[in-house]
């Protein structure tokens, strides 16, 4: 039940993302979004698997999930969240929100499960009002960046639901199986991943020269 409602918190959270980031409001929620992104990633996720893997690990891993993208961007399909071949931004984005999703619904349900008694229970409680909590601010940042991205509504909303989902199968996959310790590798890359989406959704809105062109396709694009 609990991973069912960290899914539908984020999903509507995202919803709300993606009606607050039509129109001029675009302009605010790009860097505040990209913002958001950068703040889970330096403040949640590095910490959290560096706790577990210490942290030249997880930096190195972090570090690993930032260059991947940099080369997706940079030989790929490249990355910004209001230009018209944005599509390159979605997927990424989508990607590693699932995996910190499925990461998060996983963690929910075994954590619940390891602990036996009614003082760690407590503890249990604080843990899980943490991870719900913490899904509020990367719902509005995703459903956000993807309106941004997507341009319609509709198709951010499907991705928003596409990427916090695997939530609930981290739940179920929880029920009979231990966090496995490796999960910390791919989730520390995630966070890499959140910095450099969120970096540069940030600076491509900040360019003094392409900053004004961005934001007057932006507006249109989202009426």
């Amino acid at each position: 039940m609990q991973v069912v409602l960290a899914a539908l918190l984020a999903i509507g959270c995202a919803v709300a993302g993606a009606v607050l980031a039509g129109g001029k409001r675009a302009r605010v929620l790009v860097p505040f979004s990209g913002g958001l992104l950068a703040a889970i990633a330096l403040f949640a996720l590095i910490p959290e698997t560096a706790e577990d893997i210490g942290w030249p690990v997880a930096v190195l891993a972090a570090a690993a999930g930032y260059g991947l993208l940099h080369l997706f961007d940079r030989y790929g399909v490249p990355v910004c969240p209001s230009c018209s071949h944005s599509h390159g931004f979605s997927g990424p984005l989508v990607t590693a929100t699932a995996v910190h999703a499925f990461v998060d619904g996983w963690g929910m349900v075994a954590i619940r499960n390891s602990l036996p008694n009614a003082t760690t229970h407590e503890a249990t409680g604080a843990i899980v009002a943490a991870l719900l909590v913490h899904k509020i601010p990367e719902g509005l940042a995703l459903g956000a960046i993807l309106r941004m991205s997507e341009q319609k509504p509709g198709r951010a909303v499907l991705l928003s639901v596409l990427a916090e989902g695997p939530t609930v199968i981290g739940g179920m996959v929880g029920l009979w199986a231990e966090q496995a310790r490796w999960i910390d590798y791919p989730l520390a890359a995630v966070g890499g991943a959140y910095l450099f989406l969120g970096f540069h959704a940030i600076r491509a809105w900040l360019r003094p020269v392409h900053a004004h062109n961005h934001a007057s396709n932006l507006v249109e694009k989202t009426k």
